[in-house]
């Protein structure tokens, strides 16, 4: 849960409709208060200083962090969410990171070293690109404004910024003197470069414990940020020699932030890729902790008793994250996920029937459904480490009182930017996410172009299923990217560093999951509203096993993980997992019947229990499981699974199921009764795959008889194609998500 002090008794009992809970922090500028909505959800509100407040200046000041926050990339700072005025004082409310700051972590826990602190670098380092880029000037960079959150570190307290273009030269001296560059001691102009110096302070501090310049009086501190360089203390290897490139006298000789990336990530170039690197290579925040706010765990595997084997033993000693380059990372299953691509993901779920065709256009595991944006004056040189950061990087969950003298700040969304040309609030989006302009089909609806390949969007508000999200397959990189909607009718965003994600089934949520492990080992997933950007992480599984996202119910309330682990060259699937999405909480569900540890788990026609397929993988057993993990019932021999898997051959009643039929090819098509196991319609198309119903009375697959064109076409149950969804070329990989259209109902 969140830590914070009491109220103290001036203190007020709500500010802008939040209802206070406590005091995250106080600072030079007010106080910092813990909030909460009506539905549970919170936030910070940070009030003016009652004596700053009939100061015009102070005002000013204060405010500026609002437009300030709102031109920063979310990932590396928090997003404002509004702002009033209470007593003559204003406030701003904003996202809530859970998190320490830099200053608490390193009193508390000592100072950092080796990866942990290279990472921490890194991380900080992309922040201010991101910053810079942006047009701003923090000025008052420090370790109290590094919040370590539970996607890495935030930066904060944009109360001094400046625009890059600002001119004007203060009279007086901003900023906190440990960390200053001399020019602002000297009263001359100020642009990124005192950031960078303040930068290496704070990188001095994190490897020493100590402020770079000392904290003893005012004039001996600013004699040395003027005379002296400061104690290099432990750092070593090229992270030595930027700091004290950085720490120069003369601004003009201090590298830029992308400068410090290339020589941290030791790239031979800036550009995108470097910056996207640079990101990932900060993917696993340094600083574990206890779970982050909503992950407490029950059910089952959370009461005394024996364990069923295969799932986790919680306790056992943390392992270090390797890097993260785009594609899972080499290495023991122990320091990465098992990907979605990897080839025994599917392996016991492919139609192996003589006549069948495997499945050519599914990662065969599990689809991927992510929603973002990134702020507008972010260029796209930017965005990519930006998406890789926060997705990957929600590693260190914190969960700790904030010093003193932080200024808490809530988190940014960070996971998904709020913003498209639906009614969101637009934070812009590189040349690769820009859908193309749209145009009428006679019989197809509205065709759009697609960002990541010659892909084509066929739809129409009548549709009984929406495109959500999808994948393409890197044939250089041998890596599936995802693309996801920020809303239900909204544009598709670019998600390079997910394993998998889930827009819920009214488009609010976001469920996602990233590449790592946290530093204490453990997988985890992050939920994200994104009508408010609140996000909450919350540890599944312990490594060696993955939590891999299935599905949401139909209601939304919940969401259904199938827990892997890998033995040997094979997968092997010993329970699910499942998350309720109001408390956070996760019920762990060890499965004891063996005979289904082969495949991966799904929710039943009803969301109310799961499924799995056992048996020859010619001719498969479908069984069903309660939420205990206790067998319903089983039908045999219903033929093999259309696409490889079991996520979508229910209807939208829950009445029935599809397959291919048994001792039939992917051509052939069997559906049957869900509660008795009758066969109730059989009949052949050209379907090359089916990807599952898309009303009760007609499914969905992949088509292709021209050899150049693939398409989703609607299919009925005489096997006649009834209108197209999607086209992509036959050569490009390509797996769409869709989901119910909310207003045609089931």
């Amino acid at each position: 849960m969140a830590s914070f002090a009491p109220l103290r008794p001036a203190d007020p009992r709500s500010l802008g409709g939040l209802r206070l809970l406590g005091r995250l922090g106080e600072g030079g500028q007010g106080v910092v208060y813990l909030g909460e909505d009506a539905e549970g959800g919170k936030a910070a509100v940070k009030w003016l200083r009652a004596d700053l407040a009939g100061d015009e200046s102070s005002v000013q000041r204060f405010l500026r962090e609002v437009e300030v926050a709102r031109h920063v990339a979310p990932f590396c700072t928090a997003a404002v969410l509004g702002t009033g005025i209470e007593q003559d004082r204003p406030y701003i409310v904003s996202e809530y990171i859970e998190g320490p700051s830099l200053h608490r972590v390193v009193q508390e826990q000592g100072p950092r070293t080796g990866t942990a602190l290279h990472r921490l670098a890194v991380g900080t380092a992309t922040a201010l690109a991101a910053i810079h880029q942006a047009g701003i000037v923090h000025r008052d960079f420090k370790p109290a404004n590094v919040i370590i959150g539970a996607d890495g570190p935030r930066v904060i307290d944009f109360g001094i910024a400046r625009a890059l273009n600002a001119t004007t030269i203060s009279q007086s001296v901003v900023g906190t003197p440990s960390y200053m560059a001399p020019e602002q001691f000297m009263g001359h102009a100020v642009g990124p470069a005192a950031d960078l110096f303040s930068w290496a302070g704070t990188i001095i501090f994190a490897a020493t414990g100590q402020a770079p310049f000392g904290s003893d009086t005012m004039p001996a501190v600013i004699n040395r940020v003027l005379n002296r360089q400061p104690d290099l203390g432990p750092l070593d290897g090229t992270l030595r020699e930027v700091v004290a490139a950085c720490l120069a006298k003369d601004p003009a000789q201090r590298p830029t932030a992308e400068q410090v990336m290339v020589r941290l990530l030791r790239h031979p170039a800036s550009g995108s890729g470097m910056l996207a690197e640079g990101a990932a290579a900060a993917s696993s925040a340094p600083f574990p902790g206890p779970p982050a706010l909503g992950s407490p765990v029950s059910g089952p595997l959370s009461q005394a008793g024996p364990r069923p084997a295969g799932l986790p033993v919680t306790g056992a000693p943390a392992a270090s994250t390797p890097p993260h380059t785009g594609a899972p990372a080499a290495g023991p299953p122990s320091q990465q996920h098992i990907p979605p691509g990897h080839p025994h993901a599917w392996q016991h779920l492919q139609p192996t029937h003589p006549a069948a065709k495997p499945p050519d256009r599914r990662r065969g595991q599990v689809v991927a459904s992510v929603t973002a944006a990134v702020a507008l004056l972010l260029a796209a040189v930017i965005f990519a480490g930006v998406q890789m950061y926060r997705t990957a990087s929600t590693a260190a969950l914190q969960s700790t009182t904030p010093s003193a003298d932080t200024e808490r700040q809530p988190s940014g969304s960070g996971e998904e930017p709020t913003g498209d040309a639906t009614g969101d609030d637009s934070e812009g989006r590189t040349e690769d996410q820009a859908e193309h302009q749209a145009e009428d089909v006679p019989g197809e609806g509205t065709k759009r172009k697609l960002p990541g390949g010659d892909i084509s969007l066929y739809e129409s508000p009548s549709d009984a299923i929406v495109l959500t999200s999808y994948e393409v397959k890197d044939a250089k990189k041998d890596d599936w990217i995802d693309y996801a909607r920020d809303s239900l009718r909204g544009k598709f965003t670019k998600y390079a560093g997910n394993m998998e994600s889930l827009v819920s089934p009214d488009g609010r949520y976001l469920a996602s999951r990233g590449r790592q492990y946290t530093p204490d080992d453990h997988d985890f997933i992050v939920i994200t509203d994104r009508r408010t950007g609140q996000r909450h992480t919350i540890k599944t599984v312990k490594s060696p096993l993955d939590g891999i996202i299935m599905r949401w119910s139909k209601d939304g309330g919940t969401i259904l993980l199938s827990i892997a682990r890998e033995v040997g060259d094979e997968l092997t699937y010993p329970g699910f997992m499942l998350v309720d999405v109001a408390t956070k909480r996760v019920r762990r569900v060890g499965v004891s019947d063996t005979a289904v540890r082969r495949n991966m788990f799904a929710f039943d026609g009803d969301n109310v229990g799961t499924v799995n397929v056992y048996g020859p993988e010619d001719n498969l057993n479908l069984r069903f499981f309660d939420p205990q993990g206790r067998v319903v019932r089983s039908q045999e021999k219903i033929g093999t699974l259309p696409a490889g898997t079991t996520e979508d051959i229910f209807s939208p009643s829950g009445k029935a199921y599809v397959t291919n039929c048994p001792d039939g090819t992917y051509n052939d098509h069997c559906i049957w009764d869900a509660a008795t196991g009758k066969r109730l319609h059989t009949f052949y198309s050209d379907c090359d795959e089916v990807l599952g119903f898309y009303d009760d009375k007609h499914l969905y697959c992949w088509e292709n008889d021209n050899g150049a064109n693939a398409e989703v076409q609607v299919v009925d149950f005489k096997g006649k194609l009834v209108r197209k969804l999607l086209e992509a070329p036959e050569e490009l990989d390509v797996d769409p998500v869709f989901t119910r259209n909310p207003a045609r109902g089931s």
